[in-house]
């Protein structure tokens, strides 16, 4: 069973930077999962896709929501079964609960479909 446990939320004031990670636990290697990827659920709001990666290929390919290219960067660490998010000039509408999501069958990365496996989350505020 894999299992997913982000960190790294926080409060801060709009322009700021967080980095949010991902660790990850219960699978071995790249087969395990195709992809993985960030979520965020404002209240009221979906849930929808931030950043994906994929595992497919030699180094795999990173996807981006259009609202976040230029200011968020995906990256993970094999090695430490981690998965990073980079945030940089955060805005006020990036505040949300943040998901890390795994999972083993192709399809659109930023689709809540692809993914089987959801951490707890980890609350981003910024402030104006």
């Amino acid at each position: 069973q894999v299992h997913l446990v982000e960190s790294g939320g926080g409060s801060v004031q709009a322009g700021g930077s967080l980095r949010l990670s991902c660790s990850g636990s219960g699978y071995t290697n790249n087969s395990d999962y195709i992809y993985m990827g960030w979520f965020r659920q404002a209240p009221g709001k979906e849930r929808e896709g931030v950043a994906g990666i994929s595992s497919i290929g030699s180094g795999g390919f990173t996807t981006y929501a259009d609202s976040v290219k230029g200011r968020f960067t995906l990256s993970k660490d094999n090695a430490k079964n981690t998965l990073y998010l980079q945030m940089n000039s955060l805005k006020p509408e990036d505040t949300a609960m943040y998901y890390c999501a795994a999972g083993r069958h192709v399809g659109p990365p930023l689709w809540t479909s692809t993914y089987e496996y959801w951490g707890q989350g980890t609350q981003v505020t910024v402030s104006s």
